[in-house]
């Protein structure tokens, strides 16, 4: 671990509008912040400092290794497929928590990591009401982008599923989920479609004020810092005038 990146993640995160206290769902992506020496280690513990004892919550989304042609989810075993530093935190740090659901997991360490990890199997859907989504922002959560722009929004598909747009859904499938006591679970969990859709949740960048999603650096990434109450609702409010708002087809 570098502890001067550690420290200047630390200060950048601050100086984007992230507090002692904060819950913290972070998307990211390692090589945007310009250091080739800089760790997941380093990140994760610069955001940790960052919130000091708040929650951090990163997505475990697993859905390139358990899908409807591989129905079984194990809690250790199955990989996230979203990049370097979430797998390092679901692996490498002691204490984390993954909640259960074969597609769309996350990973939380810290105030309210259980809260926020103990119930996404109830859903029958990735996104649904008792998803690590729904109780990050019914805690006031934030949403930071390190480097990975806003396109990659997981939390968008949980407002989705509270209007069902006509392109969200692609079948239901029941798989098997081996929770941290080696307990199998049930689950019944559809899957999202998206066929022929190309996502455009970057567009909340002109539905929300500066207020409202913050811009700035950590290192060399450039980051966005959404706040998730007001997103929620203007997002719903678009989706329900339009529901193809935040999406293009592709050809």
């Amino acid at each position: 671990m570098n502890n001067n990146y550690v420290k200047k993640i630390s200060e950048d995160a601050s100086r984007l509008g992230i507090k002692k206290g904060d819950t913290i769902l972070m998307h990211s992506s390692l090589k945007s912040l310009g250091r080739i020496d800089c760790t997941p280690a380093d990140v994760i513990n610069g955001i940790m400092d960052a919130i000091g004892g708040g929650t951090l919550v990163l997505p475990a989304l697993s859905y390139m290794y358990c899908n409807p042609e591989n129905r079984v989810f194990d809690y250790y075993k199955t990989p996230s497929n979203v990049g370097a530093i979430p797998e390092y935190f679901r692996t490498q740090v002691n204490g984390v928590r993954r909640s259960l659901c074969p597609t769309h997991s996350c990973c939380a360490i810290g105030k309210y990591a259980d809260e926020i990890t103990s119930t996404h199997h109830y859903d029958t859907t990735p996104c649904g009401v008792n998803s690590s989504f729904r109780k990050v922002k019914e805690l006031g959560g934030k949403i930071l982008f390190l480097g990975c722009g806003t396109t990659p929004n997981t939390s968008m598909h949980a407002v989705e599923e509270l209007i069902t747009p006509d392109y969200l859904w692609n079948g239901e499938y029941e798989y098997t989920l081996i929770d941290s006591e080696s307990k199998e679970h049930k689950m019944m969990c559809k899957a999202h479609g998206f066929k022929n859709v190309i996502q455009r949740y970057d567009r909340l960048d002109d539905v929300l004020t500066q207020d409202e999603i913050k811009t700035g650096k950590i290192l060399n990434a450039k980051c966005y810092l959404i706040d998730t109450i007001p997103m929620w609702k203007k997002a719903e409010e678009k989706y329900r005038q339009n529901q193809h708002y935040f999406i293009d087809f592709s050809n």
